[in-house]
């Protein structure tokens, strides 16, 4: 992610009540168990759920820009890891209509954002379930201190809307396991008046029109966290092609937005292919851009394939948002309190750009921004490895993160530095990973004791010394 710096009746809800009541006379299942409501990520505990691992979503929405209406029927595909009498799923807001598991008719109930599932028979641990859920409503965003101030999830536009959801916004539009540390694979469906494009994650299967509305088929066959999944929907001039390297390009721009200075679909071709030097090799089918007139959002997001740009196409944004593709989007956090491993790597990214550039080395851009901050400037204060909930999308974050790459990078050189880039994202590819991970890898491959290093820069609530000072 980058700043832009830059009723239903009433019977419905004595159906719901029905539900509730029946499922609560139902005894759990011998041997089974509820799974747990959210996956116990400290800042958000109710996000994601436990029992069970997400394996495909398979995702039909279909939107009414009028009204803002969203019908919605999701089928999960998970494997229990427990043995289970009841699971959550996370859907905020939406009014659910009917959920089956493995076909068969479930009994469920609402606690605020959590759905809770009740089948009519266990699910053996180990074993493969489907859940459908049918649903509807008018999605809202999400807002608060979070990101940047910015509302966030599914954004209402002119002609359609703007959906970019970290970190925990995906459940404004459809029933998740929603947390990244549950990465699944996916098929998205867009269903939209006619004239309107639905873009999304992976490769393009199938699009056309009929009966007044547009279709759109995306598929995204690598594991994706949830708040990287998109079904951005607006009037868009498509672009496609290959890079140089060979990686497909899809590029949607909003025709209403002024041209501007930076080409959009050259940068994105050029900075996937040198990243692939760097990082190693682009991790999904797809590179992209979807560039939307959506200047309420404060920020543009690494969406999986397709980054999404609310209006913003400077060049530093591009390439940071393409240097998530590896380091976020494929290696993915584990908790949320990591989130350094994607915000510092791709703030550093853009000092390596400028570096290859020509125009200004890492060390430069790191010892101006060191001693632009005084010491006692409050952000120093925050401690990147753990910077709560709140601010983890504080600038330290992002800056100190890239400092933290800086200084590791003088300490073990670069031989070390840029064969270790390379092996993290080979080693995590398409999981998750934590800090710990990083820095034990960083002192294998360099052959050096690093504590002191991250635990000035990362964990200490304080202006660390410059090495050798």
């Amino acid at each position: 992610m980058a700043l832009s710096r830059f009723a239903r009746g009433t019977s419905r809800w004595l159906a719901l009540a029905t539900a509730v009541a029946s499922a609560a006379t139902i005894a759990a299942a011998p041997g089974a168990s509820p799974g747990a409501p959210g996956a116990g990520d400290p800042y958000f505990p109710q996000l994601g759920n436990g029992g069970f691992d997400a394996l495909h979503y398979d995702l039909g929405v279909s939107y009414d820009p009028d009204s803002g209406r969203l019908t919605g029927r999701t089928t999960l595909t998970a494997r229990a890891t427990a043995s289970l009498s009841s699971f959550d799923l996370d859907l905020h807001k939406l009014t659910v209509d009917s959920v089956r598991v493995n076909g068969r008719r479930a009994h469920f109930g609402r606690s605020g954002d959590e759905i809770r599932i009740r089948p009519d028979s266990r699910l053996r641990r180990g074993r493969t379930f489907t859940v459908t859920v049918s649903y509807g409503g008018v999605p809202k965003p999400l807002s608060g201190p979070i990101v940047f101030g910015s509302d966030y999830g599914w954004m209402k536009t002119k002609d359609g809307v703007f959906v970019a959801c970290e970190p925990n916004a995906a459940s404004t539009w459809f029933p998740s396991s929603d947390h990244p540390g549950d990465k699944a694979t996916y098929d998205i469906r867009i269903d939209a008046p006619k004239g309107l494009t639905g873009v999304s994650n992976g490769r393009l299967v199938s699009s056309g029109e009929a009966h007044g509305r547009s279709y759109a088929h995306w598929r995204e066959k690598r594991p994706m966290a949830t708040y990287l999944a998109t079904a951005t929907i607006g009037k868009f001039d498509v672009r496609t092609g290959t890079t140089p390297g060979g990686t497909p390009v899809y590029v949607a721009t909003d025709p209403t937005l002024p041209t501007g200075k930076v080409d959009v679909y050259g940068i994105t071709s050029e900075a996937t292919d040198y990243w692939s030097k760097v990082f190693g090799p682009y991790p999904f089918e797809e590179t992209g851009a979807i560039v939307d007139d959506m200047p309420q959002a404060g920020f543009s997001l690494e969406v999986q394939s397709k980054p999404v740009y609310s209006a913003v196409r400077s060049e530093t944004t591009i390439v940071h948002e393409l240097a998530h593709q590896w380091f976020g989007d494929s290696v993915s956090v584990k908790q949320w309190k990591d989130i350094w491993l994607n915000e510092g790597f791709a703030s550093y990214a853009q000092w390596l750009w400028a570096e290859h550039r020509g125009t200004q080395s890492a060390h430069d851009a790191f010892r101006e921004e060191y001693d632009a901050l005084p010491a006692g400037d409050d952000f120093w204060k925050v401690k990147v490895a753990d910077p709560q909930r709140d601010t983890m999308f504080s600038g330290a974050v992002y800056e100190r993160g890239a400092m933290t790459l800086q200084v590791l990078r003088e300490r073990i050189g670069d031989k070390a530095f840029f064969k270790l880039l390379p092996a993290w994202t080979a080693q995590h590819r398409y999981g998750n990973a934590r800090t710990s991970q990083f820095i034990a890898l960083a002192e294998k491959i360099s052959g050096q004791q690093l504590d002191d290093l991250f635990d000035a820069w990362l964990r200490t609530g304080s202006k660390p010394a410059l090495p050798g000072a």
